[in-house]
């Protein structure tokens, strides 16, 4: 049996990426059971949010100024059998929940992933998209790799509800790479597994991209992560860089 996916977006005081996000949710072939929206912003969201009119929307104040606990708020409640992440400014591809939904029919499966594509753009002043360029993430499970780099965005995640429960979804303890954080924990319960394709967008801008901070709050949060999970020191990186060092990994350019 196909099992239901519930969609958590978290979003911060970003309406012109979210009703973006939201189209890309509207096109799946697959329709989610719901959409929760998990507002962690300081203003109201607009009361129209585009074209998605036709599915199952619900707003979840979050007021934490969190990515890991507005997550976390987003899933309390959720109905669906999976739980499909997508942050506000990434998109989807209409067959994204589909290939997921898909794995998820196998029991064994309680984490699973799609690929995805880095793309560096400018922002209008009339909030349009402008692409300077893209790279590709299409790289198997690679627990070595994991340790260095984390190349799994929480945008193309699929995760079973009862695996996100027993880890007590993200730890809201890490500002950054909680979702790193999150991967780790689950790969010691179970072997994530990769939906091949490319049917995520990684938006990534000059500003307003936590990847890109460089503060002594990341690299205490990248410390903290290091020694919990033994990994060897970790500098901060874009990921934009993190998709140059999969593809180095690779011996080969990823497609787009």
């Amino acid at each position: 049996m196909t099992p239901a996916v519930s969609v958590v977006i978290a979003t911060r005081n970003r309406p012109t990426l979210l009703r973006d996000a939201l189209l890309g949710v509207a096109s799946q072939r697959h329709v989610p059971l719901e959409v929760r929206i998990a507002d962690d912003g300081d203003r109201s969201l607009p009361d129209d949010l585009g074209g998605a009119a036709h599915l199952e929307m619900v707003v979840v104040p979050a007021h934490a100024g969190l990515t890991a606990a507005a997550r976390n708020r987003g899933s309390a409640g959720a109905r669906g059998d999976v739980i499909a992440f997508l942050d506000d400014d990434d998109r989807w591809l209409p067959d994204h929940l589909a290939g997921l939904a898909h794995a998820f029919r196998d029991p064994a499966v309680d984490f699973a992933w799609r690929d995805c594509a880095v793309i560096r753009e400018d922002l209008t002043a009339a909030g349009q998209r402008r692409e300077r360029a893209r790279r590709a993430i299409a790289h198997d499970w690679d627990a070595e790799l994991m340790r260095r780099d984390d190349y799994l965005p929480p945008s193309a995640w699929g995760v079973r509800r009862s695996l996100f429960d027993q880890l007590g979804g993200f730890d809201e303890s890490f500002r950054y790479s909680e979702d790193w954080d999150f991967v780790l924990r689950a790969a010691t319960l179970t072997r994530p597994f990769r939906v091949p394709g490319v049917t995520v967008e990684v938006r990534m801008r000059d500003q307003g991209n936590l990847s890109s901070e460089d503060g002594a709050e990341r690299r205490d949060c990248l410390a903290r992560l290091a020694a919990r999970h033994a990994l060897p020191p970790i500098e901060p990186k874009t990921f934009w860089e993190v998709a140059l060092a999969v593809e180095a990994a690779s011996g080969r350019p990823t497609p787009s």
